[in-house]
């Protein structure tokens, strides 16, 4: 192994261990899957040197990379099968959606912007992730019921919205960041019967809203 390959293993175990296990990401399966998949290979141009930070990384249109361990934190909370289909909103580059593809049979990953959505199709491939079909899509005109094992949105809802609920399967689990910065809630939402849900609360974080998402509304005097 070159040294640069040595080093590039190395951030990558100090990444794992220092940020994503420090966040209380324990699961074995999901840090397996974090040494495994290639987070290099996903980022950006330009932004090699933050690979493997502990911080957002800018994709343009106001979207971005998450960081490590909230990757972590999604794919522990969903508790993946082999078995099943999951969405995933948001593609950006990729990365979760390589993710998710190791740990589901099969991943639907949604993404509005044009070069995003080539950026992430082209990562994927290269990733040999090919239980990944990437859409550009809008995923606030989302209308499916009844069709995921688990759905991840990697982007924040001001205002909750049930569209995603509802596309789960019973005994689905859907990831949502819901709120208003600066202080926004991680959720586990489950449906737990045919109109019957349950909603966890597991942190505080903040991220950027989905695009299209609704806001609250704004009373002016």
């Amino acid at each position: 192994m070159s040294l640069v390959n040595t080093n590039i293993e190395a951030a990558r175990q100090q990444m794992v261990e220092q940020q994503v296990r420090a966040w209380d990401v324990l699961d074995p399966k999901v840090l397996d899957v974090l040494r495994r998949v290639r987070r290099e290979a996903f980022v950006p141009a330009g932004f090699s040197g933050l690979a493997f930070a502990d911080a957002p990384i800018p994709l343009g249109h106001g979207e971005v990379m998450l960081p490590p361990k909230m990757d972590g934190k999604i794919l522990q909370a969903l508790d993946l099968k082999p078995t099943d289909a999951v969405l995933d909103v948001g593609s950006g580059t990729g990365f979760l959606a390589a993710c998710l593809s190791r740990m589901a049979a099969r991943v639907r990953s949604l993404e509005i912007h044009a070069d995003l959505a080539e950026l992430a199709s082209r990562n994927l491939l290269a990733a040999a992730a090919n239980n990944v079909v990437v859409e550009k899509a809008d995923a606030m005109q989302l209308a499916e019921t009844n069709q995921y094992d688990a759905i991840a949105v990697s982007s924040s809802l001001p205002v909750y919205d049930t569209r995603f609920e509802q596309a789960l399967k019973v005994g689905g689990r859907l990831f949502v960041v819901v709120g208003e910065a600066p202080v926004m809630e991680a959720w586990l939402v489950t449906r737990t019967g045919e109109a019957a849900w349950n909603r966890v609360a597991l942190f505080e974080t903040s991220i950027p809203a989905l695009v299209n998402a609704r806001h609250p509304s704004r009373f002016v005097f």
